[in-house]
């Protein structure tokens, strides 16, 4: 049964409890639930994924210090160090922070620090190619390398091919080349869209690369202003309609529901939602559950960032998914 008063839910943690639970404990300044939490991580997407969200929290404050002054031996301390190195930098890149080239230098020190105790750890590749955003003029070497493929600009292929080679496939890696290419002066969205598709291509069966044209799709609506120029036909397009049906069959009708990312769930919903699939759609969002991200969503509503409009936009589409889902004929 659908509820019309059902409010979606955001939290960064999404499905996974124990997330949940060690991100509680960093709110309050504690790191013993965030090292018990990833002494059990041993699948290394899920790794990259953790910490990615604690460093996210835990760079607000010096929690992470405290733990590798009280263990200054834990290589899971040194990711965590790295990681938030690595957030503080692009924080302040991105709000124009007058030490932004002082906290890259720190980062980009940590990486290989960290590299060095870590050599199987995907994550400090993930976090030098985060900062090569930072190099919107490629004036460092590793980040103008020739690409492994035709139609793909130079860039830092070399990092995204170290962390492939501990975490085939890796999420995380994929997406920071892909905000790589957004910003690099000379790029231009075709070229975006050349890596989405010949990433997606030879993703294996339940990657989350199979969503990555998605993505790219929602940030040429957004850089068009969709939203003002009514672009709706944009989302029925033949060739928007087969990534998003790629990508339902590609990655979520392998994928386990509870370790996948919001994003990714959010995304694929949104795409089959615009391109009319609504009982395709209705999946994505059962395995959704009570949460979701304003992203793509906000873009759809004629004020963008508006989090009420967002929210309404949202649950009218999880309701009309839902509802034919429900009334589709069973096998």
């Amino acid at each position: 049964m659908v509820h019309d008063h059902f409010r979606p839910l955001y939290h960064p943690a999404g499905h996974d409890d124990a997330l949940r639970a060690a991100l509680q404990d960093l709110r309050t300044g504690r790191w013993v639930a965030m090292r018990d939490l990833l002494a059990d991580t041993r699948d290394p997407s899920l790794w990259t994924q953790r910490t990615q969200v604690l460093a996210a929290v835990a760079a607000g404050s010096d929690v992470v210090r405290a733990w590798q002054a009280e263990e200054p031996h834990s290589v899971a301390a040194s990711v965590m160090h790295t990681r938030v190195a690595v957030e503080r930098a692009v924080r302040a890149h991105r709000e124009g922070h007058r030490r932004t080239r002082d906290l890259w230098h720190e980062a980009w020190d940590a990486c290989g620090a960290t590299a060095r105790t870590a050599p199987d750890d995907p994550v400090p590749w993930v976090c030098l190619l985060a900062l090569a955003q930072l190099d919107d003029r490629q004036q460092m070497e590793e980040h103008r390398m020739a690409p492994p493929g035709p139609m793909l600009p130079p860039g830092p292929w070399g990092l995204l091919a170290e962390a492939d080679k501990r975490d085939p496939g890796n999420r995380e890696a994929y997406h920071r080349m892909l905000q790589f290419l957004y910003t690099r002066r000379a790029g231009a969205l075709s070229e975006a869209v050349n890596f989405v598709q010949w990433a997606a291509s030879t993703a294996a069966p339940g990657s989350p690369l199979h969503v990555l044209p998605l993505y790219a799709r929602v940030e040429r609506y957004r850089r068009e202003q969709g939203h003002r120029r009514a672009l709706d036909l944009h989302w029925v397009a033949e060739d928007s309609i087969r990534d998003s049906v790629r990508a339902l069959h590609g990655w979520f009708d392998h994928a386990a529901s509870a370790t996948s990312s919001l994003l990714d769930l959010s995304h694929l919903a949104h795409a089959l939602w615009g391109a009319l699939h609504f009982e395709e759609a209705g999946r994505v969002f059962r395995a959704l559950g009570p949460y979701y991200t304003t992203l793509p969503w906000s873009l759809r509503t004629e004020e963008p960032g508006d989090p009420v409009l967002t929210e309404e936009l949202y649950v009218r589409a999880r309701s009309r998914c839902l509802a034919a889902a429900r009334d589709a004929p069973v096998d």
